[in-house]
């Protein structure tokens, strides 16, 4: 049975998306810690990190690198915070979060936001990318991927 990421990916469920590879994909959280938070996830369904082949985390790993400086420029903050948690969904996925402190890992920091802050700050990211000469990698639009 897919995970939930999964149907995003594929188109089944919406998602605002800021990057695509052919390993991986960057979209927003429904519940962020701070405007930027993104979600870092591969195209494969791997449940575990731990799990996951080398070479994919080492791509992975790269684009929470580029993700994070895209986030940083965008909303001026002064670092990104890179979690992997995976206990709420059965995809592994690295959280990519411009803040500014640890703050944002205290429960209050995470809240719904509304489908238009998704959207712009979405945006932003994207437009961070294409500054940052990633273009090709942005979809053409935020809710869907090329």
């Amino acid at each position: 049975m897919s995970t939930i990421f999964t149907k995003i990916i594929n188109g089944e469920l919406p998602g605002n998306f800021a990057w695509q590879d052919e390993k991986c994909v960057v979209f927003a959280t429904i519940e962020p810690r701070s405007p930027g938070h993104m979600l870092v996830v591969p195209r494969e369904e791997v449940d575990n990190y731990l799990d996951a082949d080398p070479d994919l985390l080492a791509h992975l790993a790269k684009i929470v690198q580029i993700i994070g400086q895209a986030g940083c420029r965008a909303f001026g903050a002064p670092r990104a915070f890179i979690a992997v948690a995976g206990f709420d969904v059965p995809h592994l996925h690295i959280h990519v979060i411009p803040t500014d402190s640890l703050k944002i890992l205290r429960p209050e920091y995470k809240k719904a936001a509304t489908a238009e802050e998704l959207r712009e700050n979405t945006e932003k990211i994207r437009a961070a990318l294409r500054e940052l000469g990633h273009g090709a990698q942005v979809p053409t639009a935020v809710d869907h991927l090329d």
